[in-house]
């Protein structure tokens, strides 16, 4: 079997230079997701990253089906050998509108279009070498964070949002202590980070391996799962289901 390279990343800068001296990167990496709401699932999501000569190749899809949202994503992205963001195409549809998103960097800025319920827009953005391209119940882009974190030690971390013109907001990535959990019914150490956008926090649950394994979200009541994982105890305990229209959160990109 061909032994597995690990992405260059970790939560701890010691492990960072652990994983650096043993010459550690990845081949393939992937991960799928459920997504749920207060304990219930409504979808589905997953990620891969594959190495190539000059850095990654990314792909996400995003699957999600309730009263009141129907949400689809695909993306494709190429990221250089420290993650930092070449380009990035996005396709979704949201309650039956489609959007479409391209990003690059662009001499000193990120240039992005986005073309959305019959309307086109292009803006550029200031350019910041720490940024992650940020849609909604996005996995990839979450296993990505956890990566930027580790070689920028959990700072200058930036969200390039893909919603309504585009905007970049600054990433406050602080670490808490550790919990537990298991995959696929075997213990597991479970880091615990918490990604703050635009004063909202997103709760990051990593692997040894700085995997994602879960992702308490910013949408009220949603989280990312991985499958096979369950963390012990539960990061919130599950609530009843509140009414659709309260629910729904707002499109991903419009």
């Amino acid at each position: 079997m061909m032994q597995r390279r690990l992405r260059k990343s970790s939560l701890l800068p010691l492990v960072a230079v652990l994983m650096s001296l043993a010459g550690a990167s990845i081949s393939a990496q992937s991960g799928s997701f459920v997504i749920s709401q207060h304990g219930h699932s409504v979808g589905t999501a997953n990620f891969t990253f594959t190495s190539t000569p000059h850095g990654y190749s990314s792909t996400s899809v995003v699957r999600l089906a309730m009263q009141g949202l129907d949400y689809a994503l695909s993306k494709t992205e190429t990221l250089s050998a420290d993650n930092r963001l070449r380009h990035v195409q996005l396709s979704a549809a949201v309650n039956g509108a489609a959007v479409n998103v391209t990003a690059a960097p662009d001499a000193a800025q990120f240039l992005i279009n986005i073309s959305a319920d019959g309307h086109s827009s292009t803006t550029r953005l200031a350019f910041h070498s720490g940024a992650v391209f940020f849609p909604d119940f996005d996995p990839g882009a979450l296993e990505t964070l956890l990566a930027l974190g580790v070689t920028r030690n959990n700072s200058k971390l930036w969200a390039l949002i893909p919603k309504h013109a585009g905007s970049i907001e600054p990433i406050q990535l602080a670490t808490f202590a550790d919990e537990q959990g298991t995959l696929d019914g075997k213990p597991i150490p479970v880091h615990h980070l918490v990604a703050t956008v635009a004063g909202v926090a997103t709760d990051l649950f990593s692997g040894p391996e700085n995997q994602l394994l879960q992702a308490e979200l910013p949408q009220q009541g949603f989280a990312l799962i991985r499958k096979g994982f369950v963390l012990t105890p539960p990061a919130k305990p599950n609530a009843p289901p509140i009414a659709p229209a309260d629910s729904a959160p707002p499109p991903a990109q419009q």
